[in-house]
């Protein structure tokens, strides 16, 4: 009958710059497409080259590799009998077009990106220019040495659509599904079926529903097929492409692929039926459909020789709509930093990690990442993953080494360690030694009294003074000077460590360090610049205290960590002070003035809601209504945002961190603001006692 047909879309784990990576994953995901017998294979945003090439793509040379990439894949036998769209970018006009191409042995047409991604982490209007005229369509001259291969001199490039013998295909790229103008709404109205969509869409706690219910939305009320195809992994930087490619029909999602996953290739197809997409308009959208075709200029169709579907597939079955179950933020904190860890671990050549565990939240959470990490490895290796294998035994340098288990594997990559002051507790010392034991981690306990007492000799020594605690009658600058030496004598043994343990044990390669700040304590800048919250990267750097406790919670139960209830008790603690009477006196919550929970409100009404000093006042007040009045809501506006202001430098030397929240402070590419502030803010303070006043005021009468 020639009705149905087989879609292919795809994740890829690509990677920015790595040319040859990239073509094998794409062409092997096309190898994969055709042996399902898919007649159409849609894959990421930039696949070519990779997404986050950033100023790269300044450089000609990432213009020239991309075409000698797609020259290959053009050559290539894969791609015969199947239309393939290919992501990469031209520069045209003078302007650098983020592009996509739908290819069968030749070029059909170029569609330009007409919306850009230019806020939170994307700065896409830094290196491309939108294709902004609407049903516009030109000639684009190939460069020679496609031309060679195709025969073609120019081909369709625009605001254009791609007609076959039996359905016709509208393109959207990344942000025009997100925007309210979405291409899909036009291209539906004028009699397009098939909508595909070309990602590079990050990982966000609780963001997946978001995508979801916008691909659904978009075949809802007009009808249609919609393909998602998206970015995996990391490919360079501090976010995760987190996958979710998808076929949905008429609202329904009736394939998908996993969110969270250690494959480089995932296809995901799908056999629908084009009369579905037919009867489903026929009775819901005859009326628009007319408006459409006398108020909107119609898509330009590219003609092309090819059929989706095959004439006899009435005993071809098609998918069914499927239910789509979200990962919970625990879940969601568990996989994502594991998938984006184990990527920047065996692209780096380096041969496992480094961390300094204290016995608290943060850093058990960094543990439980890894462990989690661990877990995902030792399955992909029951599941035949070859790749993960060959990685796994080429960063632990063992050519027959096979893991079983988590345990034995964390054992081979990570190394945690606990460096210990007189200012510390056994308790905390206990806690992370424990963890470290049911994580299967190789632990070091390191005192670090010795190089304190040098280096604060060698300062009595130049200046005949010698620094005391506050309790011991010091002033608070002396005190502050002695904590921060202690947390930045870490770092360096860190360091020195992860570069020379091995060496120590006859083992090849060095360690990557990681941190453990949470995002809330980068708000206030409650760490010591350089300390050892200074690393090689940080995969809890985006995450709230609150959502790490929670996580914590499920790893108790998910690993079986007992060893995290104790931690989850115990209240947080720099340990920088001396104990009273063998125990902790200082704690996180008192220093920062604030509780956590309080700075999660705080940092979501700064970043997402985009509040000042004012503004956020008047929020809070009816936020906390029932708990703070506003002179105490004052308070704790005005004391947040001397501390953001004074320690706002430190986000310029913040260890490189995995986002995954919508407030992440970090300085470098996502929170772009100021490290040098009038830290008195008497216009905005002023503004706040004005209201405090007339509240007193009204309260009274």
């Amino acid at each position: 009958m020639g009705r149905k047909v087989t879609v292919a879309t795809c994740s890829l784990n690509q990677w920015s710059l790595d040319f040859e990576g990239n073509y094998e994953r794409i062409l092997k995901s096309i190898e994969i497409a055709k042996t399902h017998q898919a007649k159409y294979r849609l894959g990421p945003e930039l696949e070519i080259c990779g997404y986050g090439c950033a100023d790269h793509f300044y450089e000609s040379d990432t213009l020239l590799h991309s075409f000698q990439v797609l020259r290959k894949l053009l050559e290539s036998p894969v791609t015969q009998d199947i239309i393939c769209d290919v992501g990469m970018w031209v520069s045209y006009r003078l302007l650098s077009v983020n592009m996509f191409l739908p290819s069968c042995r030749k070029i059909l047409l170029i569609r330009p990106k007409m919306l850009m991604a230019n806020q939170g982490i994307y700065r896409e209007l830094r290196w491309f220019s939108p294709w902004n005229l609407q049903r516009n369509v030109e000639e684009y001259f190939l460069p020679r040495i496609i031309q060679e291969v195709t025969g073609q001199d120019t081909v369709p490039f625009g605001d254009c659509v791609l007609s076959t013998k039996d359905t016709c295909i509208g393109t959207e790229i990344c942000a025009e599904l997100w925007n309210p103008r979405s291409p899909h709404v036009n291209m539906g109205l004028d009699g397009v079926e098939i909508f595909t969509n070309s990602s590079a869409s990050h990982h966000e706690l609780r963001k997946a529903n978001q995508r979801v219910d916008l691909i659904k939305s978009a075949t809802t009320k007009s009808g249609g097929i919609y393909l998602y195809a998206n970015q995996r992994g990391c490919d360079g930087d501090r976010v995760y492409y987190d996958g979710c490619a998808m076929v949905a029909i008429n609202g329904d999602v009736v394939a998908r692929g996993a969110q969270f996953s250690l494959g480089d290739v995932e296809v995901v197809t799908a056999t629908v039926d084009l009369e579905d997409v037919r009867s489903f308009r026929g009775e819901l959208c005859q009326p628009l459909l007319f408006l459409s075709a006398s108020e909107h200029k119609p898509c330009r169709r590219v003609r092309v020789d090819f059929s989706l579907s095959a004439c006899d597939d009435v005993y071809l079955p098609t998918h069914q709509p499927i239910i789509w179950n979200f990962h919970t933020p625990e879940e969601e904190i568990s996989l994502g930093p594991a998938c984006w860890l184990w990527d920047y671990l065996r692209r780096s050549g380096q041969t496992g990690f480094l961390l300094p565990l204290s016995g608290g939240v943060d850093s058990s959470s960094t543990a439980c990442i890894v462990h989690s990490m661990c877990v995902l490895l030792c399955q992909a290796v029951k599941d035949s993953n070859t790749q993960v294998l060959s990685d796994i035994r080429r960063v632990v340098g063992d050519d027959s080494y096979c893991p079983q288990e988590a345990r034995e594997l964390c054992g081979r990559i990570f190394t945690t360690c606990y460096m210990a002051s007189e200012n510390s507790s056994s308790e905390t010392q206990n806690r992370a030694k424990d963890l470290a034991c049911q994580i299967g981690s190789t632990h070091l306990n390191i005192n670090i009294d010795m190089a304190v007492k040098g280096i604060l000799g060698i300062f009595t020594m130049v200046t005949g003074m010698c620094p005391r605690f506050r309790v011991n009658g010091g002033s608070h600058r002396e005190n502050l000077a002695l904590q921060n030496i202690q947390a930045r004598v870490r770092m360096v043994l860190a360091y020195l460590f992860a570069q020379l343990s091995l060496w120590a044990s006859g083992r090849p390669g060095g360690l990557l360090v990681l941190g453990s700040a949470n995002v809330d304590e980068s708000l206030t800048g409650y760490f010591t610049k350089y300390d050892c919250s200074s690393a090689d990267i940080n995969p809890i750097g985006g995450i709230s205290k609150t959502d790490l406790k929670s996580f914590l919670l499920y790893c108790t139960e998910r690993f079986q960590l007992t060893a995290l209830t104790r931690i989850l008790a115990s209240p947080p603690t720099a340990e920088l002070e001396p104990l009273t009477d063998g125990q902790v006196s200082q704690t996180d919550e008192a220093d920062m003035g604030m509780t956590y929970s309080e700075l999660s409100m705080i940092g979501r009404l700064r970043k997402i809601s985009k509040c000042g000093p004012f503004s956020m006042f008047c929020k809070l007040i009816h936020i906390w209504k029932d708990l703070l009045s506003p002179m105490e809501v004052a308070q704790k506006v005005k004391h947040f945002f001397r501390m953001y202001s004074v320690n706002r430098h430190k986000m310029t030397t913040v260890t490189p961190s995995y986002h995954a929240e919508g407030y992440s402070p970090d300085d470098n590419r996502f929170d772009h603001r100021p490290f040098l502030y009038n830290t008195l803010w008497t216009w905005q303070f002023r503004c706040i006692d004005n209201q405090v006043e007339i509240s007193v005021l009204c309260a009274h009468d």
